[in-house]
This record gives C-alpha cells, structure tokens and sequence, in this order.
C-alpha cells in the first residue's frame, strides 16, 4: 500500500494470522502458554480452539505503524483485549488519526466475519507531526 505525503484519517488493512504464526511468536517471546500453541488442549477450553498472543497482535499494528508514519517516534500505546483472536480468522486492524490529539492514533483490530473487537487502543507518538 502507498502513502502519498498527506496521511489519511483512516487506514485498515486485513490479516489471517494462523497457527504458524501463534507457534513462532511462542519460540520468539517464552510464551508457548497451550491456549495459544495446542489445538488438543484448547479444543477443551471456553474458546475451543488456539488464541492469538495479545502481542502477536501488536507487533503486526506496530509494524503498520511504522509504515504510516516512518518519521514520527512511537512513545506509548494503551492496550485491551476484550475478546479472543482466532487463528485462520481474517482480521481487520483500523488506524484512525484523532482530530483532537495530533500525537494520537487510535487502533482497532476487529473479526472481519463477526465484527467482535479483539484489540482496542491507541498509540500516542512523540511531539506534534
């Protein structure tokens, strides 16, 4: 995707994370929790099936952010997690700039089939753009 010099208020992207993903981001992070990396066990569990590492999640929002806005430093993010992240389920991550805070963006990622949120945040960059 191309940027022209003027940043858009809005910008989304999808992603079909899958279970390679959870199982290389457990290798990466010490995190290989079964409810992210054993289909077995969490067939058993409330969300019978593999759930995404929050930060899996936001590892691929910080890489968008990088892309969007290469020349602003990234100072803080507030997360949530309300809801899971399924592997093998498109995701649609949104970046909304806030007109009322220009240091601001807010994210969101969502379940492209069901709408449900799984991430809800905001990154705040350094000094004004």
């Amino acid at each position: 995707m191309s940027h022209s010099a003027e940043k858009p208020s809005c910008t989304t992207f999808t992603w079909t994370p899958r279970q390679a993903d959870f199982d290389a981001f457990a290798r990466l992070s010490g995190d290989d929790n079964p409810i992210h990396v054993d289909p077995d066990f969490s067939a058993r569990t409330r969300f019978g099936r593999t759930v995404s590492h929050g930060m899996l999640l936001y590892t691929r929002v910080y890489g968008h952010l990088q892309a969007l806005y290469p020349e602003r430093d990234h100072e803080l993010q507030t997360l949530m997690f309300p809801n899971p992240s399924y592997a093998d389920e498109e995701l649609t991550i949104s970046f909304l700039e806030n007109p009322d805070m220009p240091d601001q963006v807010e994210i969101e990622i969502r379940r492209s089939a069901d709408g449900v949120v799984t991430l809800s945040g905001a990154c705040t960059f350094k000094g004004a753009a």
